[in-house]
């Protein structure tokens, strides 16, 4: 069994769009920015022995707003350019009532399953109260990086930060 790091896409490593105080995904690759620092810090858990799962919900799929394709896009845009192990990505939204919707642990369990992870031993890192919740309920710890959105927050994490970079020094030491 091997450890892991468990990332959200929007927030985390790419940046979203704040409508109102609120985050939303962007649609399209060219509305993509790879948040400061991201690159490095993922190539420190790598060289601390870590794999790196990003696991995301996309509920616009589900939505019609955006295509399967259009995400693909970009996820696998990310995957050339930044060492991440691979994407598990959900693309229903809360009525389908799926397994693998944040805050359910299902796309966290998936990986562990498949890649041999230990989850006692990993962490979640994410932006919003239902990646914590995804983190928590998969025996995770968790790394809240509080932007002070307008919406609900996450009350029982490991760990509050500002960055994913600020996330890393904490693990890495």
């Amino acid at each position: 069994m091997t450890k892991a790091i468990f990332l959200d896409r929007d927030g985390v490593i790419i940046n979203s769009i704040i409508i109102n105080g609120k985050p939303y995904a962007a649609r399209k690759l060219e509305y993509i920015k790879i948040l400061p620092n991201v690159k490095e810090s993922l190539n420190r858990l790598i060289f601390d022995n870590w794999k790196i799962f990003v696991v995301t919900n996309q509920p616009d799929v589900a939505r019609g707003i955006i295509s399967k394709e259009d995400v693909e896009e970009i996820n696998t845009y990310l995957e050339n350019i930044l060492p991440i192990t691979k994407f598990y990505t959900c693309y229903h939204d809360n009525e389908d009532f799926c397994n693998c919707r944040k805050p359910k642990p299902g796309l966290l369990i998936s990986a562990a399953l498949n890649n041999k992870i230990d989850l006692n031993k990993s962490y979640m890192i994410g932006d919003r109260w239902k990646d914590i919740e995804a983190g928590k309920s998969a025996g995770c710890k968790t790394f809240f990086i509080d932007y002070d959105y307008k919406e609900k927050k996450p009350t029982n994490y490991t760990y509050r930060v500002k960055s994913l970079s600020e996330a890393v020094k904490i693990i890495i030491g």
